[in-house]
């Protein structure tokens, strides 16, 4: 049902404007909601089958690694792909992480210590939950930090993000957008329900009054950090049906760019079939 690949129709390219971004829309998708739980269902079983197999591969020796980075303001979904798409793959080969404000430990160093600390292993497929770039857009949002100290850090972003991409890992990254009115509306049915109490942040509101500002943070960030070996990808995220196929179907992409196979036996499947039979 995609009319254009996902990691091409979605890419960041330089010029493109945050201002501008339809969070309504459903680019390269043809489908109706109407066909998204069962698309969903079936991709996610492919998506499953291929993280299996970067995890059995590992096992061979093969040193790859996949690493999903989710940024987006508050209620944009990232939770929602966690469960419902990341979810569908075998625990065993993932490595989620979410970062929060950073532990007095976290502060005593260079702000990229705590994300090397959560990369993937061979094999694996890490996740991050917010990720390095807070350090590009609460930071300065916030001002928790002056301007020649986050400045730098976006080409300090760019090497390290080509460190791993040189070192087998594979880099998916995802801004996903809503609107404040649809913001709103989700704010406000979490409000409406104690089993979504613990999400709700009395900040968020607050937040929601730097959204000027915050759309000039990630506009610098989509300009500054898109690149070749590691390009942005824009959800729009008002239909949580549509970011999760989007998402779902950039991380099947990029599996299936990494031409594996299935490991082959270390032993003698013939001879190993006759004795299990005489047993």
């Amino acid at each position: 049902m995609w009319s254009h690949e996902p990691h091409e129709k979605l890419k960041f390219r330089l010029g493109d404007k945050v201002a501008d971004i339809d969070v309504d829309a459903t680019p390269g998708f043809h489908g109706k909601k109407s066909n998204a739980a069962t698309l969903q269902f079936e991709r996610n079983l492919r998506f499953a089958e291929l993280q299996e197999m970067l995890y059995a591969r590992s096992r061979s020796g093969d040193t790859r690694s996949l690493l999903l980075v989710l940024q987006g303001m508050d209620t944009a979904g990232k939770g929602g792909i966690v469960k419902h798409v990341v979810g569908g793959g075998n625990p065993q080969g993932i490595k989620y992480t979410s970062f929060g404000k950073p532990t007095e430990e976290e502060l005593s160093h260079d702000f990229l210590w705590r994300i090397r600390k959560a990369l993937p292993e061979p094999g694996q497929i890490g996740v991050f939950d917010r990720s390095h770039y807070e350090d590009v857009l609460i930071v300065r949002v916030h001002n928790l930090v002056p301007p020649e100290v986050w400045e730098p850090r976006y080409d300090e972003i760019n090497t390290f993000e080509r460190g791993l991409v040189d070192s087998g890992t594979t880099i998916v990254k995802v801004a996903m957008f809503v609107s404040l009115e649809e913001q709103k509306k989700r704010l406000a049915k979490r409000l409406k329900r104690p089993d979504k109490y613990w999400k709700y942040n009395p900040a968020d509101i607050d937040e929601r009054l730097k959204w000027p500002l915050y759309q000039q943070a990630y506009q610098a960030m989509l300009d500054r950090t898109s690149t070749e070996y590691a390009p942005w990808h824009i959800i729009p995220a008002n239909r949580k049906w549509y970011s999760r196929l989007a998402i779902t179907e950039l991380l099947i992409e990029a599996l299936k760019r990494m031409n594996m196979s299935w490991p082959p036996p270390t032993f003698d499947v013939d001879a190993e079939k006759k004795r299990l039979a005489s047993v």
